[in-house]
């Protein structure tokens, strides 16, 4: 059975690869497949309507929720001026220096991806530090990619990311917090190199703003002005309280939401009319996440069947390195595999396959917790169909696949770093 289990997933993955299916839709299908071959019965305990559609698809819920918290502190961030507000100054204090501009919009992408991801965050940073960056001579590649690589250098402060590892491996906050600071370095690293090679490498490229995109970054100037000195303090305040004080994920995001509010509103009429505003449009935003999250709970409660666990344990712990040589080797080689939506993608399938690693006792959790946010780093840098990677890439007037190839090396070491340190610190 286990081979037939096997099978099914590439045809779920040729099905996302294809676009025959949408990504959520596929693992939905694919679980309650899993589910049938694995010999669930149709009603009843460990059954594919009340274990996995049933549990399944709530099991997700604290995630979901960090997401809409993520997506209304972004929409206000958006709303309010904050992060229109950040990358100006930091283009002024640049001027025409190229470097110093291109750091310094890398510096409030990082920023912006610790409150939410996506295209969200790559529109927060990019609609005005894209321009600017071309403006002042960097190539479009490049203008691109410092969008990214700011933003997946913040992922391991993105609490919302925090939530769902927590969740989806059964791992405590505190945990998933601790493999995340020993990321956060090479994600920093990578993307602060990146910058640095890539302008110097390219030379400069005397090509001035896309007209589309020159037009947005001044009538949003001339309607919000700047925000408030203090207001901009408003994507490190959920960092401060979760990190330094230890306060829950979601009541630290909600603060967040919050400081922003008041921060940045004077009239109390007008401070109701926002909060709602940006509420709904945040549901906007989270939606498809929300969905996918779904999807990713009815397979992990697939793949944990008794019978899907006993069906794959020996295939998988046949494939599966022990050795921390040969771990570090074997899952670096595979990095590709987390890209268009392939089977090591954690927000598809990835998730399928780390549950069962978990279930059937391959590697301990916080070792599952390393593979999963090492390949996380990748996929939300290089994967073309990743709606950040998409956004930034039409946004700048290049290709995401020209995109991938300039960006994939430093992202590829930073999983190389991440599996050095899991194959170190729990294997």
């Amino acid at each position: 059975m286990g081979v037939v289990i096997l099978l099914v997933m590439a045809a779920g993955v040729a099905a996302m690869l294809t676009r025959k299916l949408p990504t959520g839709f596929a693992l939905v299908l694919l679980a309650v497949a899993i589910a049938f071959i694995a010999g669930a019965p149709l009603t009843g305990e460990n059954s594919v309507l009340d274990t996995v559609l049933q549990e399944g698809a709530p099991a997700l819920a604290a995630t979901m929720v960090a997401i809409l918290l993520g997506s209304w502190l972004g929409k206000l961030l958006d709303e309010t001026g904050i992060a229109g507000t950040l990358v100006r100054k930091i283009v002024e204090f640049g001027g025409d220096r190229p470097v110093v501009v291109a750091l310094g919009v890398l510096a409030v992408s990082t920023l912006v991806g610790t409150v939410t991801g996506s295209a969200p965050a790559a529109m927060l940073a990019g609609i005005i530090g894209i321009p600017a960056m071309i403006a002042v001579g960097i190539p479009k590649v490049t203008a691109a990619g410092t969008i990214l690589m700011g933003i997946a250098a913040g992922m391991p402060f993105e609490l919302p990311i925090w939530q769902f590892f927590s969740t989806a491996l059964e791992l405590p906050i505190p945990t998933v917090r601790g493999f995340m600071l020993k990321l956060f370095p090479f994600a920093l690293a990578a993307a602060v190199l990146f910058v640095l090679v890539e302008t110097r490498r390219r030379g400069v490229e005397h090509a001035w703003s896309l007209k589309s995109a020159s037009a947005k970054p001044v009538s949003r100037r001339e309607q919000l002005g700047d925000a408030p000195w203090y207001a901009l303090l408003t994507p490190v305040v959920p960092l401060v309280l979760a990190l330094g004080f230890e306060v829950a994920i979601l009541p630290s995001m909600l603060a967040g939401v919050l400081y922003a509010l008041l921060t940045t509103t004077t009239r109390p009429r007008e401070m109701n009319k926002r909060l709602l505003r940006t509420l709904y449009g945040a549901f906007e935003v989270a939606a498809a996440p929300m969905v996918l999250f779904i999807a990713i709970g009815i397979l992990l409660a697939a793949v944990k069947l008794p019978g899907a666990v006993e069906s794959l344990e020996p295939l998988v712990k046949a494939v599966s390195p022990q050795n921390p040589v040969l771990f570090v080797l074997v899952f670096t080689l595979l990095v590709p595999l987390c890209l268009y939506r392939g089977p090591l993608n954690v927000f598809g399938l990835g998730a399928g396959i780390a549950g069962v690693l978990i279930a059937a006792g391959i590697y301990p959790a916080v070792a599952v917790l390393g593979l999963a946010t090492s390949y996380n780093q990748v996929f939300g840098v290089s994967d073309p169909t990743s709606t950040q990677t998409v956004w930034s890439a039409q946004y700048a007037g290049v290709t995401p696949q020209q995109v991938m190839l300039r960006t994939l090396p430093y992202v590829w070491a930073v999983a190389l770093g991440g599996f050095c340190v899991t194959a170190a610190t729990y294997l």
